[in-house]
Formats: C-alpha cells, sequence, structure tokens
C-alpha cells in the first residue's frame, strides 16, 4: 500500500462522523420550540427578564437582534446562539425561487369591503406587508380601519381571516358604536365581533412605541390576524417638532415600523397604518399633498394608497401610489352609515 492510499484509508472513516454531526445540527435546528425556556441556554431568569422587554414569544426573538437582547444581560455571542435556535424552530432560511412562490401560496387577503378597492390592491390587503393608507382629514382612513375590523372575522369564503383584530389607536378614532354599525350589515353578532377587537390607545409616541413591542403574546393567544396603527405619525408629528429633532424621529420611525413588519411576517397577519398628509405651498402645478414620514414611510410600506375625497357626496377615490409588483391606478368607493360599500352607476358620474 503506497503512502497516498495509507492517506485516503485513515481519511476516510471521519466521514460519516462528520455527517452525523451536521445532521445532529440540522435536526436541532428543526426542532419546535414552545415557550422561551425552551430554547437552550435560556432559564427561567433570562425568560423572565426577555419578557419584560417585550419579547414573549419564539417569533419575536426569531426575529430580534443580538443588539436588541444585550439589555437582559446576554453577551453577543449567546444572543446569536438564541437566535438561531428561535429562527431554525420557526424555518427562516435561505430557499429558492421556487421554494418561495410554494410559501407565497400561504399569503392571504382581506377584503376591504369594495371588489373596487381589492382589485386595486391585488385581490385584497396583502398579509406579511404594510398597506398604508393616507389622505386628508375626513378622506376615510379611519372609517377603511374600522371595516376591516370586521372583515378580518369573516369566513375566507366571504374575504375574512377568521381572526381577530388588534387595533392600536393613537388619536382617539376608535368608536365601538362604528363596528357595531357595521357588523349589523354584514349579519354579524355585534358582541360576538366587539370582543374580538382589541384596542390599545398609546399617549405617546414612546407609549405607542412600548404597545407595539409587547404586542407578539396578545397578537399569539388572540389569533389576531390585523394589526393596526391609527395614525402612525400623530404624535411623532406633535412630539419631534423643528429641523433639529428630525433625525431623532425618523430612527424610532423606522425601528417602530420594522418591529410591525416583523409582527406581521412572524403571526401572518395584515398591518395597516394611516398616516396624516401635509401640503407644500411651494408646489404650483400637481398634488401639493404628501405624506408624513418621508422615505422612511415610504421604503418601509409595501402598499401605500392615497385617499381624497369626491367633489359631493360620500363616494371616495383611492389611488395606488406604491406596490413592488402592482401598477399604479385608481378606483372609488363610497362610505355609508353601513361602511364601505360599491358606487353605483349613477354615482360614477358625478366621482369628480
Amino acid at each position: 500500500m503506497t503512502i497516498s492510499e495509507e492517506s485516503e484509508a485513515s481519511e476516510t472513516p471521519e466521514v460519516p462522523e462528520v455527517e452525523a454531526d451536521v445532521a445532529e445540527v440540522e435536526t436541532s435546528e428543526r426542532k419546535r420550540y414552545e415557550c422561551l425556556e425552551d430554547l437552550p441556554g435560556v432559564g427561567p431568569a433570562t425568560a423572565q427578564k426577555l419578557q419584560e422587554m417585550g419579547f414573549h414569544t419564539i417569533e419575536s426573538l426569531a426575529t430580534a437582534t443580538a443588539r436588541e437582547l444585550a439589555p437582559a444581560g446576554i453577551g453577543e455571542r449567546k444572543a446569536l446562539d438564541v437566535i438561531r435556535h428561535a429562527r431554525g424552530s420557526i424555518s427562516l432560511s435561505f430557499v429558492r425561487a421556487d421554494e418561495l412562490w410554494k410559501q407565497r401560496q400561504s399569503i392571504l387577503r382581506l377584503t376591504t369591503g369594495s371588489q373596487v378597492l381589492d382589485n386595486l390592491v391585488g385581490g385584497g390587503l396583502e398579509s406579511q406587508t404594510i398597506t398604508e393608507f393616507y389622505g386628508e382629514y375626513g378622506s376615510g382612513k379611519s372609517q377603511m380601519c374600522h371595516q376591516l375590523c370586521v372583515n378580518v372575522q369573516l369566513p375566507p369564503e366571504r374575504g375574512g381571516l377568521n381572526g381577530a383584530a388588534l387595533y392600536i389607536d393613537t388619536e382617539n378614532t376608535f368608536h365601538t358604536e362604528r363596528v357595531i354599525s357595521m357588523a349589523r350589515h354584514y349579519d354579524l353578532d355585534p358582541e360576538e365581533v366587539v370582543k374580538n377587537l382589541i384596542v390599545a390607545e398609546a399617549y405617546t409616541s414612546d407609549h405607542q412605541i412600548f404597545l407595539l413591542e409587547n404586542a407578539d403574546k396578545i397578537i399569539k393567544d388572540n389569533n389576531v390576524r390585523l394589526i393596526i396603527v391609527d395614525s402612525l405619525t400623530a404624535h411623532f408629528r406633535s412630539e419631534y417638532v423643528g429641523r433639529e429633532t428630525l433625525a431623532m424621529r425618523q430612527q424610532k420611525l423606522n425601528k417602530h415600523m420594522h418591529k410591525l413588519i416583523r409582527l406581521a411576517r412572524a403571526f401572518n397577519a395584515v398591518a395597516v397604518v394611516t398616516n396624516q398628509v401635509m401640503a407644500k405651498p411651494d408646489v404650483f402645478f400637481g398634488d401639493a399633498i404628501h405624506p408624513i414620514g418621508g422615505h422612511i414611510v415610504a421604503h418601509t410600506s409595501h402598499t401605500r394608497v392615497y385617499l381624497r375625497k369626491s367633489a359631493r357626496g360620500p363616494v371616495r377615490i383611492a389611488r395606488l401610489v406604491s406596490s413592488p409588483y402592482l401598477p399604479n391606478g385608481e378606483g372609488i368607493f363610497k362610505i355609508t352609515e353601513n361602511g364601505v360599500e360599491e358606487v353605483d352607476e349613477a354615482e360614477r358620474g358625478k366621482k369628480r
């Protein structure tokens, strides 16, 4: 036997051992963990600290960063290991485009109550993404949110998701009476509908951020399929005044919206935000109305819909301003005492 043959023979037995180690690692990464204490390296004390920081579920840890776990007294290396096990538990990994296409079949669609508006956004509001409605006062943003709170409880064959809704109210615009009137129009039991609505009123921008950061357990325990923040920018706009506070405001908005998209993706929920607008007096041609939040909000919102009132009546005009795969377009609907409805032919001629 030559020297090279002896070398090959001595190396051969090590291959099965390496493959076994790899298989063991892959098996451990695919292990399903139910609670924080199940994760390797997370004891009761660490789990309690994480929960105090807003990490109540495996899904929330899987989408966290090592720096976010530092206040819990977890070193960077241990944090990365905890996050790796959490991500392995919910199968976050690299995939081929054909596999991604199959995964996207699990994307859910929520009806707006108007077929025209549904068609405009590709068949309904998409889960795992953020849909932004912006417009002037009285354009129908909060009315749309109330309608979605009812629609999400409909069965899938009627365009719903058979789930509950989480409503973070920052402008005191949520009214249970409005939800009840919409529910009756859909022949739903008003008492059951309001039981499936979880409302939290945010008093400041920091309180608004705190509510969302601690929402993961509420979402999981109540089968929440719709997360609404109405409105996204009201507190930030009133508290951060002046150009010198702009950078801080945008950083907080950015982190806030990324938390929202993480929750939407982790729980396959529809995320909806409303946004205020501002007028640019130096614009002489075209629409001088622009949404608040600048590029931060524009980049993070998956779908942006601009709502405006028609010249008269309850008719509203919706314009799809931005979507990664849909063409821009317009559609009309109306808001009545029943909620969001289609516009008949007689009203179409008067929309402008």
